[in-house]
């Protein structure tokens, strides 16, 4: 029993901690933050003011996780996030495939609660800090509203990930909060802010269910009467939910961080109008039988303060794919921006422009140029109102958390302030550390020194030589252009013949087609092209090259639409090995090419993209002479994923070898503490976290169960069950050996067995 007497001012439980990093936000890239400084060793605060992790992917909000592969409606082949943020997609494909947003959080809950230098701090808002100078941070003050207790916690390190960026306003560094002029960067794409507007707005989704029964609605008095008029309306097509509804806008013309709860009441207000339209208008009586199962109780946020790093990105940056000396992380997803009047706008809902590739974030975007201990992650990151547009994208978010938890182990161990770590000569650590992990920084040559398997001997079973997609029993329409996309090599003049059945006499036209870069690939040049004249039904096309290409890469034999003729299919799948089409992917602005106006800096070109699984099937054709691309060197080298160059990057066994092996030898005894094995796991799939359903609950191309043995045969490791793409494997003991056998199991008949990389350390 506890009695308390009248007293005239009490204060609530104060607990003081002492840790390595504070990490404010508890969205994808606070979450990434926080994981991966705790693995480096770190003890770590996370705070998050919500009762759940995930921000704008949590169950709150609901918003799928998207990033480079842009619903897979870009060129951004092969190009999704890798780390952590990766791990944690693949976690949730294999409980999650059909996308519950619930599950999705017990999912970075779970991922959160597993390391044990992670203190959560869940419900708790951060509202004040104490700073030890000018340009530093002391500590910060934190309230949890469900138990009742002010927080006071210490750290070298903080990093802001907050989305409206709390911390750093606190700590008074400098940000930036509207749109640029076009003027100041060089930016074409800079609105017109009295028309356009210069924030983006907020939006808040919901989502029906089907009771199998009439239901009645009756809105509330506040819902907006007039749903019919809204110029959006026309984007509304019966069954959406959710993500879907995402034009469901407001709040652009107003302050999105101190009138954000008038945005989310403005949003209610019109979300149950457009309901009531739906169920009341009589324009859809197929809604008879739904009713109304979940409203978002907290808008998802785009835009708010943008904080100045020693380096702001730019147009120019993305669309040039400009390759920064301290770059860290890649974006892939169009520059979007949307109209301050949101869902009351004339203007379309939204204006995407795609760069042909995806390109780099420096660290110094990453941190406030202002204070020596703060890093900064997530949407609120160094960059203009238009660069912004791209990287504010939650994947790229997830990444920049990646980076900030790396950097505090570095600048820690060496001493640095952040600043200090973007310097030349510190910054290639946090380089390799990253990609260490899987972060795969585009364009970065890189050599990881301590690798044991540079000074070994590496050979395997089997190494594939592609020369035939064996046929299978599907054929597929022409009614889109079809490419096949390969590796070829310089100087060789290849061979393609591929079997088609047409209705009746037509042309049929074959193009090979490449990239004008290196830095990526989208097909911009018609290297050659033929017409072949087909009679009706069967018959082969030979496209033979009378040019070989002047320098290795990837590139795509086109067939070009003719919906009177057939393609024979494949069931075939292979590790660096794709068909795309030339088609459209309205939901995000890919209209088969990208037509911008003239004068606003943004590049014309068309879209090539991939169908999912299980689409996106290879073409039944033979290949002369064939690719020699996929052989077991590629393991030691340091990519884990096909590079535009035409580098594959991946052993893949022959397709008969149902066991493949690895041999990795040395001429003396080494002393092995770990092993680390990189899979596929199809870096072209879009993992969206909810909402959306996946084929598979895993990736085909990861391999589920093998074996490690030693140089005298004892077996040292048996995995089984994997779906992830990064393994790393830690020996309770130090192996002493002179030879390394990695023994795989295949799984699919019709997919070889494939690995990017093993490293293997001391």
């Amino acid at each position: 029993m506890i009695r308390n007497e009248f007293e005239s001012k009490r204060t609530t439980k104060i607990v003081e901690i002492n840790t390595d990093l504070v990490v404010a936000g508890g969205g994808l890239s606070g979450v990434c933050a926080a994981i991966v400084a705790a693995r480096q060793g770190r003890k770590v605060v996370l705070i998050q003011d919500r009762p759940v992790l995930g921000g704008n992917a949590s169950s709150e909000v609901r918003l799928w996780a998207l990033g480079t592969t842009s619903h897979m409606g870009n060129n951004n082949r092969w190009s999704r996030e890798g780390g952590v943020i990766n791990e944690i997609l693949l976690e949730n494909l294999k409980r999650n495939k059909e996308g519950n947003a619930i599950i999705f959080d017990t999912v970075l809950l779970e991922k959160v609660l597993e390391e044990e230098n992670i203190t959560l701090l869940l419900n708790t808002a951060l509202y004040e800090l104490e700073k030890e100078s000018d340009r530093k941070i002391k500590s910060i003050v934190a309230f949890c509203s469900q138990n009742s207790t002010t927080y006071k916690v210490h750290a070298p390190f903080y990093c802001d990930a907050s989305g409206d960026g709390i911390m750093g306003f606190l700590a008074g560094a400098s940000f930036r909060m509207g749109a640029e002029d076009a003027e100041e960067f060089d930016e074409g794409f800079a609105p017109n802010v009295e028309d356009y507007g210069e924030l983006l707005g907020h939006s808040i989704y919901f989502s029906t269910k089907d009771v199998g029964k009439p239901v009645k609605y009756t809105p509330p008095s506040y819902a907006i009467k007039n749903a019919a008029e809204l110029p959006r309306i026309k984007n509304y097509k019966f069954g959406d939910q959710g993500c879907r509804l995402w034009w469901v806008e407001h709040g652009g013309r107003l302050d999105t961080i101190h009138q954000s709860e008038d945005i989310k009441l403005e949003l209610w207000k019109v979300i149950y109008g457009i309901w009531d339209y739906v169920k009341n208008s009589g324009n859809f009586p197929e809604a008879e039988n739904l009713t109304l199962e979940w409203v978002g109780t907290v808008p998802g946020k785009r835009e708010s303060r943008r904080f100045n790093g020693d380096f702001m990105l730019s147009q120019r940056d993305i669309v040039e794919q400009r390759d920064h000396y301290d770059r860290v992380l890649c974006g892939g997803w169009a520059m979007d921006l949307h109209p301050g009047d949101g869902v009351y706008s004339k203007h379309s809902s939204c204006s995407q422009w795609h760069s042909k590739g995806v390109y780099s974030i420096p660290y110094r975007c990453l941190y406030s140029k202002d204070l020596d201990n703060l890093f900064i992650a997530g949407r609120i990151i160094s960059a203009t109102h238009v660069a912004y547009g791209s990287s504010r994208i939650m994947l790229t978010c997830a990444m920049t958390g990646q980076v900030a938890g790396m950097a505090t182990d570095i600048c820690l161990k060496n001493g640095y302030t952040t600043r200090q770590l973007s310097e030349e000569k510190n910054i290639r650590e946090l380089q390799v550390a990253l990609n260490k992990k899987g972060q795969s920084i585009p364009r970065l040559d890189w050599h990881d020194e301590k690798d044991l398997i540079h000074k070994a001997t590496v050979e395997a079973s089997s190494e594939l030589s592609l020369s035939a997609f064996n046929p299978g029993n599907e054929w597929q329409s022409l009614n889109f252009s079809t490419a096949q996309l390969l590796p070829l090599k310089q100087g060789v003049n290849y061979e393609f013949k591929m079997k088609v059945r047409s209705k009746e006499t037509t042309n049929l036209e074959v193009q090979l087609k490449c990239s004008s870069s290196s830095k990526h690939f989208t097909p911009e040049v018609i290297w050659q092209k033929e017409i072949y004249k087909l009679e009706g039904g069967e018959q082969e096309v030979v496209f033979k090259m009378d040019k070989p290409l002047d320098r290795d890469q990837y590139a795509y034999v086109a067939y070009m639409q003719n919906e009177d003729v057939d393609i024979l299919l494949s069931e075939e799948r292979i590790t660096g090995i794709m068909t795309v089409q030339n088609k459209i992917n309205r939901a995000v602005s890919n209209y088969g090419k990208q037509e911008p106006p003239q004068g606003i800096g943004i590049d014309a070109f068309e879209f090539w993209t991939p169908e999912r699984r299980p689409g996106g099937k290879n073409l039944a054709m033979n290949i002369m002479p064939a690719i020699e691309a996929f052989g077991v060197c590629n393991v030691s080298n340091e990519e884990v994923r096909p590079l535009s160059t035409g580098d594959v990057n991946g052993w893949v066994a022959k397709m008969e070898d149902e066991q493949p092996t690895i041999t990795i030898s040395w001429n003396e005894d080494q002393q092995i503490s770990r092993l680390q094995l990189s899979f596929d796991p199809d870096y072209d799939h879009s993992m969206e976290c909810n909402h959306m359903e996946h084929p598979e609950s895993e990736v085909p191309f990861v391999v589920n169960d093998y074996q490690v043995f030693d140089g005298d045969g004892k077996e040292i490791y048996l995995k089984q069950g994997n779906f992830q793409a990064i393994n790393e494997i830690a020996f309770n003991e130090v192996v002493k050996t002179k030879q390394i056998r990695i023994v795989f199991n295949k799984k699919i008949t019709t997919v070889p067995v494939a690995l990017f990389k093993v490293a293997v350390y001391e």
